[in-house]
Order: C-alpha cells, then structure tokens, then sequence
C-alpha cells in the first residue's frame, strides 16, 4: 500500500478544486491511500507527511511565485529538512494562476528546489502538450503545455468554473501517475 499525501494552498477555491482532481485521479490507483492536506492543516498532519511514500506540492502562482501560504508551509519544514526526513520520497507540484503563463514555472521551479533541499524524488507530469498545434483545441490534455509539473490556468473573474475541463482531467491523470509512482516504488 502506497500512501499520498496532497499538500496545497488556495487563495480562492481554483486550486482546491485542482488538489481534489489530483486527489481524484491518485484515489484511483489500487493499492493506493490519499490525504488532502491544505497548509493550514499542516501542524496536525506532520506524521501524516512522515509516513507518505509521495508527496504533492501545489499553490497557486502570485506575483511571479507560490502564495506566502505555501512559502510558510516550507520554512515549517525546516525541521524535518534538518533531519532528512522526507529523503528519497517521491514529489511532485502543480501550480494554478490567471493567465496562461502566468510564471507558473517559477512557481514549479520553486517547488522543485524545495524537493530538492528535501532530497525528494522529483515526477514531472508526464504528459506531452497539448493544444500546441493547428489540430489542438482547448479541450486536450495538458493544454497549457508543462513539463516539469501540472500547470492549470483559471479566469480571474470566476470561480472553479472558470477551469476548463480539459485542466481537471489533466489534473487527474497526474494524480494517477503520481500514484502508480509512489505504488512502484513502495512495492
């Protein structure tokens, strides 16, 4: 049994919504237990991250990098750094913000980094692009185009409904992936 832990911020719901499609998509996985944890949990879930196999690191992107939420979740893990604690665990990031772009590769990137002063696993998202050619459409997978992790644009004047489809499924196979990961390397 392989255990997964979901970490996230949201300012606004979009990237709640986006940690339950994530969530959704590793619950999906046989052999495989999920914990949605929003930082503001943290404190109580520490074991929780302790025991997990995989570990899911998502915030949305503001100003260019993750809210001061998350950022606040990562210093309190300086503890856990200190002693190695989360060494050789798998990690994983997903990012949400506005605009296509929206720098949510620095968002990424800066999850990345944290893994790595972690001595985590990195799992990219494993999917090729969609959306990047004259028979794309909105309606594919990864429409946004990452690479080093789930990427899902959100319109600023609406709610959860403002998430295409296309970005919720595509959250879904990442959680999955991520899942069958953490299922292989615990096995």
């Amino acid at each position: 049994m392989a255990s997964v832990a979901i970490v996230y911020h949201s300012g606004y719901g979009h990237t709640k919504a986006v940690a339950e499609a994530v969530q959704k998509g590793a619950a999906s996985v046989a052999g495989t237990t999920v914990h949605l944890i929003s930082v503001a949990d943290a404190d109580a879930n520490w074991d929780t991250l302790a025991a997990a196999d995989a570990i899911i690191f998502g915030a949305p992107t503001y100003m260019g990098a993750a809210s001061a939420e998350m950022k606040k979740f990562m210093e309190a893990s300086a503890k856990v750094w200190f002693t190695q604690g989360w060494k050789d665990k798998l990690a994983a990031g997903f990012t949400v913000s506005g605009a296509y772009s929206g720098d949510k590769l620095a968002t990424l990137q800066q999850l990345m980094i944290f893994a790595g002063q972690h001595t985590m696993l990195w799992a990219p998202l494993g999917q090729m692009p969609g959306f990047n050619n004259s028979k794309g459409s909105v309606d594919d997978l990864n429409r946004v185009g990452s690479y080093s992790g789930l990427m899902v644009q959100a319109n600023i004047d609406q709610g959860v409904e403002g998430i295409a489809a296309s970005d919720f499924k595509t959250s879904e196979v990442f959680g999955a992936r991520i899942a069958a990961l953490a299922v292989k390397l615990a096995g």
